[in-house]
This record gives structure tokens, C-alpha cells and sequence, in this order.
């Protein structure tokens, strides 16, 4: 009975990953204008319309971001916008001097990280803008 029971939930699976979307890379610059959805415009001149978790979205109305060469990992939506992969995943990359930077927020008074624009959470100080390297913790 087991046995029966683990292939039908190894079935199940197997056919949910199939109707998965593929995930995609798309490089470009971010154009964020207060009031529009987030853009970001390809080299090949499409302007694609981001969408992405609580997280992202956040980091998406961070005006300091606007303009940043990007590198965006997700799957594009039926309406032609493009899904952001969840933030632990770190989907959103920035591109500067030439090597990719995840974008954090830092105080400098507590020495607290954030993932996303704001007030620090223990002194609300407003975070700075920190690229930092994404494989450091």
C-alpha cells in the first residue's frame, strides 16, 4: 500500500513540474516612475513590465535602483509580463563594474542588513542602498 502511495505522489509531481513555467534570465535597465509598474528596458529595446513577491516589489519602488544594469530571473506571465523567482532565491541582481551585486540596505548605527528599503527596525533610521556580493551571507 505504501509502495502505491509513493508512486502516486512520484507521479503527481513528475506531471506538476511539466505544467511549470521555465524559468528565464532577461538583462536590462530598470525604469521605475512613481504611479508605473516596473520596467525593465531590454538592449533589444522591449520594455518589459516586472511583477514580483512583497519583497521585490519593495526594491522595485526604491527610486535609488532606477537605472541599474540588471540581471532578472523568473517566467513571463500570459499577459507578457514578467514573473520575479521568490526573493530567497535572490533573483534580482544588479550589474556594477562589471560584476553582479545583490541589492541590501544597511544602518550603519545598528549594523543590521535589509532586504528591502525603509527605516531600520531597531533604531528607524532611514537604510542606505548596499550592493554587496551575493554570495556573502
Amino acid at each position: 500500500m505504501r509502495c502505491c502511495l509513493c508512486l502516486v505522489v512520484f507521479l503527481a509531481a513528475a506531471f506538476a513540474a511539466d505544467s511549470l513555467p521555465a524559468h528565464e534570465t532577461i538583462y536590462g535597465k530598470l525604469d521605475l516612475h512613481a504611479g508605473n509598474p516596473p520596467v525593465l528596458a531590454t538592449a533589444d529595446h522591449k520594455r518589459i513590465i516586472l511583477e514580483g513577491d512583497d519583497t521585490e516589489s519593495k526594491v522595485l519602488a526604491d527610486p535609488r535602483v532606477n537605472g541599474f544594469e540588471v540581471q532578472v530571473t523568473g517566467h513571463f506571465t500570459p499577459e507578457g509580463h514578467f514573473r520575479i523567482d521568490p526573493s530567497y532565491h535572490h533573483p534580482l541582481l544588479v550589474r556594477r563594474n562589471g560584476h553582479l551585486k545583490l541589492i541590501t540596505y544597511w544602518c550603519d548605527v545598528c549594523s543590521i542588513r535589509a532586504y528591502t528599503p525603509g527605516p531600520c527596525a531597531c533604531c528607524q533610521k532611514e537604510t542606505a542602498l548596499d550592493l554587496i556580493d551575493p554570495d556573502l551571507p
